[in-house]
Order: structure tokens, then sequence, then C-alpha cells
């Protein structure tokens, strides 16, 4: 008996995977799709921007409140529902007749993949015993790093040879298959018997929302325009909104007495600062590619190298999470990660093809050995009924530190190129000199995140005998 239930956690995980690969697929598929919808739709590249923003704003802004209706729910039923909503959407989508209908439901496909995203680990962590559980993980997070890393490939070829829409309708068998599997493998766990908190959800989905509107595109606005500023006051209104109504109602959304658990905060907070360096390393390395004359698909090439390690390194990872605890691997891990992000500091103009491949491998094993102990540390730190918010809100960490890493790279790049061409510096110098700012501060998140790793408890996982 005990060999079947190991048996059957493991096809369990299989039917995670499928939705966690759906994702990274679909969202480096669409970046890519960009250019072409500006000429299919007869648009700018700044409408056409909010077909990304808008996913990325929803998502974010519920997966809280998903994770939520799981604990409630049971996980299952959230997952389930969230493969069919991101199917059917992604259908509909292929169908798009103009740049409205195709940011409109984006934002209903991202529904569904907040379902997705808020489910996954809450499901692995309900089935897996924790000396077992980083390693099951590590598989996870694999199974993102290939979807990351086959996403731009496949998405050239489906726009080269099928079209636009077949970048969208490829979900849909996926996502079938997706959901008989886990329709039939995934077993029905029983939610907790409390209400849910409407005002609590709505009050976070606004604040959020609102914070990430500014943060993303305050500096396009202008920091000081009516929009910034509106959706400032915004986010500090919902924010007042949401914590008063937190504190007041039987069953809140968000159960603050997590914060008490020194793994569970040190660990989202190490996730946040994570994904900002992450997101500044990934968001400015295409542009340093493109100034060094690399074609797109040599850059492709190059920027593989990050989600491979990753793939290579996450499940060994996750099985030294099982034996050895987070602490001293999540703050190894960071260290590396800022090595990385310093020694792509020292790039010049002459660097090779192999000199920025071989850092951004680095950075890669940075990731993983940080990534899947610091997820398993926070999830085995959290009650058994509180599964769903513990999975949602490592996820809307990531979420928020991907928006805020591009924000920060963006922001550092084009002020300090400004700054050194007022002095009359030559472009690719100044170029030059502002990306490796950039790329320093982002080694500096990473530096920070390896504290608050540090200073976590240390949660060590017997192995087995």
């Amino acid at each position: 008996m005990a060999q079947k239930q190991q048996y059957n956690k493991w096809i369990i995980l299989s039917a995670v995977v499928i939705g966690s690969i759906m994702g990274p697929i679909d969202g480096s598929v669409v970046n890519l799709a960009m250019p072409e919808f500006t000429k299919i739709f007869h648009t700018n590249i700044t409408t056409v921007s909010w077909v990304s923003m808008i996913y990325l704003l929803v998502v974010s802004s519920l997966m809280m409140t998903f994770g939520r209706l799981g604990d409630i729910l049971g996980y299952k039923k959230l997952y389930e529902y969230g493969l069919l909503t991101f199917s059917i959407s992604s259908l509909i989508l292929s169908f798009s007749v103009n740049i409205h209908m195709l940011i409109i439901m984006r934002a209903i496909q991202a529904v569904g993949a907040a379902m997705l995203m808020s489910m996954s680990s809450a499901i692995i962590t309900s089935v897996f015993p924790p000396n077992e559980r980083g390693k099951a993980l590590g598989i996870n997070a694999m199974s993102i790093s290939i979807g990351l890393a086959i996403g731009p490939t496949l998405g050239g070829f489906l726009l080269k040879y099928l079209g636009w829409p077949s970048i969208f309708y490829i979900n849909v068998p996926i996502g079938v298959i997706g959901y008989i599997w886990a329709h039939t493998v995934v077993p029905e766990n029983k939610g907790v018997p409390e209400k849910f908190d409407p005002y609590g959800s709505t009050y976070f989905f606004m604040f959020l929302a609102s914070l990430l509107l500014f943060i993303s595109e305050g500096g396009t606005w202008g920091w000081y325009s009516v929009p910034s500023i509106f959706s400032f006051a915004a986010f500090l209104v919902f924010l007042i909104l949401f914590i008063r109504t937190e504190n007041k109602v039987e069953f809140p959304m968000f159960d603050f007495s997590l914060f008490k658990i020194r793994s569970f905060t040190f660990g989202i907070t190490s996730t946040l600062l994570n994904f900002m360096a992450q997101y500044t390393m990934t968001f400015l390395t295409p542009f340093l590619l493109k100034h060094l004359g690399y074609s797109t698909e040599k850059a492709g090439i190059i920027m593989t190298s990050f989600p491979a390690m990753m793939f290579i390194v996450a499940p060994l990872s996750g099985i030294l999470a099982d034996m050895y605890g987070a602490q001293i691997l999540s703050t190894f891990g960071a260290l590396i990660s800022a090595l990385a992000l310093f020694l792509m500091a020292t790039l010049t103009e002459k660097s090779s093809m192999f000199d920025i491949m071989w850092r951004l491998a680095i950075f890669g094993i940075g990731n993983a050995i940080f990534q899947t102990p610091n997820n398993s540390a926070v999830m085995g730190s959290a009650p058994k009924n509180r599964l769903g918010i513990a999975s949602a809100s490592l996820a809307t960490m990531r979420n928020v530190g991907m928006v805020i890493g591009i924000a920060v790279a963006g922001a550092i790049f084009t002020n300090r190129l400004k700054a050194y061409q007022a002095f009359n510096l030559p472009y690719n110098n100044s170029f030059m000199r502002a990306i490796k700012e950039a790329y320093i501060v982002a080694g500096i998140f990473s530096v920070i995140c390896a504290f608050t790793s540090l200073v976590r408890d240390n949660i060590k996982i017997q192995r087995k005998d």
C-alpha cells in the first residue's frame, strides 16, 4: 500500500507540472509576438504593451484571492477551474478580431493563470511528506525552466509557419489533457469550514493592481503626472481599507498571523528580492546583446543558458533541501546569483558570446540553488489549512518582484545613460557604463536576499531511512 501511495504522489506531480509549464511558454511566446500584433491590428507599441500588462496586473492581483479560495473550496477544484479558464480563453484569443478583444481576453486568460499559479505549490505540499517536498518542488521548478527555454523557439516556429493565432490555440490541447489528467489523479481535499471575505479580496486586488500600475507605468506617464498620482493614491486608500477590513472580519482573506512565522516572512521577502534581481538581469541583457550586435537567434541561444542551468540544478537543489534545510542553501544560492550579476558588470564591448553565456549559467545555478529550498521552507512553515494562501503569497511575491525589477532596471539604465551623455561621453561608452550600474544594483538585491535567507529559522528536514 505504501508503494502505491508513493507511486500516486509522483503521478499527481505530473498533473501539476502540466499547469506549471503552460504559463511560461505562453508568456514568452506572447512577448515574441508583440511586433506582429502591431502590424496585424494596425496599432502602436503603447497599446500592444497592454496585452502583457493587463495579464501581469490581473495575475498578480488575483493570486491571493484564489489562494484563499483554494483553502476553503479545495485545491483540486481551483486548479481544474484554472485549466479550463486558461484553455477556453486561449481558444477565444485565437479568434480575436481587434486589439481590444485581445486585451480583454488576455485579462480573462490571466484569471485562469492566477488559479494555476496559486494552487501548484499547495497541491505538491499537501501530498508530499516533508522529506520529499523539496525534490517535488524542484521538479516543478524544472518544468517552469523548460517552459522558459522552449517558449521562444516554439513561438518563433508557430509565428513563422502557422501565424499568430497558433500561439494561443496551442494551449487548448495541453489544457484539456491537463484537466482530464488532474481530474483523474489529483485527490480531493476537504477545505476549511470558513467564510470567504469578498471585501478584503476586492481591496487587496485594488491596492496591488494600483501599486503595480504605478510602478510599471509611472516612468512612462511621469512620476508626478495625474495618472501616476491617482494610481498611487488609490494604492494607499485601498491598502488602508484592506488592513482595516482584515483586522475586523472573523475569517480574513489573509491570515496576518503567518507573519509571526519567521521562515514564512523572511522566505517570501527573499523571494521578492530574488525576483527583483532576476528580472533586472533578464530585462536588460537582451538590450546588451542587441548593442553588442548579436542577432535575435544568437541572443535567444545566449539567454537560454540561464533557464538551462536552472533545469539541471533545481531538482538536485530540492533533494539537498530535503536533507539539509533551506537556510544555508538559499543563502549560498543568493550569493552565487550576486556574484554572477557583479560579473555581468565586468563585460565589455569586446566580450565574446562564451563570456556572456558562462556568466548567465552561473546566475542560473545560483537561482536554482536559492529558489527550490526557499519555496520548500515557506510551504513547510505554513499550517496545513493555510497552504493555499502560502502558495499564493510566494507566487505574488514573484510577480511583484518581477515588476519592480523591470521598473528599477529601466529607471537606472535610462537615467544613468542620460547622465553620461550629458557629459558628452560617446554613446557606446555611456551605454556600457549605465548597464553595468544596473547590474551592480541587481547584485546588491541578491546580497540583501542572501541576508534575509540567512536570518530565517533553519528548518532542518530529516531524511527517512
